[in-house]
């Protein structure tokens, strides 16, 4: 059986994250590095065990959530597909059973908004963990003057986190604006297409999807 252990110290991997992270820095995009890799694992694990998920689902969650954003290393575009194909290799080399190699694929290979959805529990937990991974650091620069409205989005979030209620099957991003950098409407502006994609995975996990922003709710 392949463990999410397995897959953290596998150095193939790390090196097509880091790699993939690298030309995302050429592009002048966020940081999808080795750090949001885990705090997507760690996360996306976290709401499968919080909904009483069983323990081996929670870990291809945790596989899932490690590897996909591997497909930025051949390019951005279409990195979902691209990188659900190099984990089915990766996988299948490793030794895990197709069953379970599907799960992974299916939810790196949808994890995108531009072209997926939640097609089960696994691919709704990384949809959620990744799309409300925003905070400071992955901001690559400091020079506010050369910031998109990723950058402001980003560097503008004092705190973000996701909680899970078991008993109201309820899901909800609070996130903290440094509403000088950056408003609410700003986050909306970029964020919307993504928290939608957030409500329909919590729907696939029988929760709703609540967005609290500087303690308003606003989703």
């Amino acid at each position: 059986m392949v463990t999410f252990v397995d897959v953290r110290e596998n150095e193939e991997i790390r090196t097509y994250i880091e790699k993939g992270n690298e030309n995302l820095g050429v592009l002048g995009i966020t940081k999808h590095s080795v750090g949001h890799a885990v705090k997507v694992s760690d996360t996306a694990a976290k709401i499968l065990t919080a909904l009483g998920y069983p323990e081996r689902q929670v870990e291809l969650a945790k596989i899932a959530g490690y590897m996909h954003d591997i497909g930025n290393c051949i390019n951005r575009t279409d990195h979902a597909h691209t990188g659900g194909l190099m984990a089915l290799k990766i996988l299948s080399n490793m030794g895990m059973e197709p069953d379970e190699t599907a799960v992974v694929i299916a939810a790196i290979g949808n994890h995108d908004e531009k072209t997926g959805t939640a097609v089960d529990p696994v691919s709704a937990a990384l949809i959620l963990a990744d799309k409300t991974d925003v905070r400071r650091s992955r901001v690559r620069g400091r020079d506010r003057t050369k910031f998109d409205i990723h950058d402001r989005v980003n560097f503008a979030a004092i705190s973000s986190e996701l909680d899970m209620d078991r008993e109201k099957r309820q899901i909800t991003l609070n996130i903290q604006l440094d509403d000088q950098i950056c408003s609410v409407l700003d986050y909306f502006e970029i964020f919307l297409e993504r928290m939608l994609m957030c409500r329909r995975a919590a729907e696939m996990l029988g929760c709703s999807f609540k967005l609290k922003a500087n303690g308003t709710k606003v989703l």
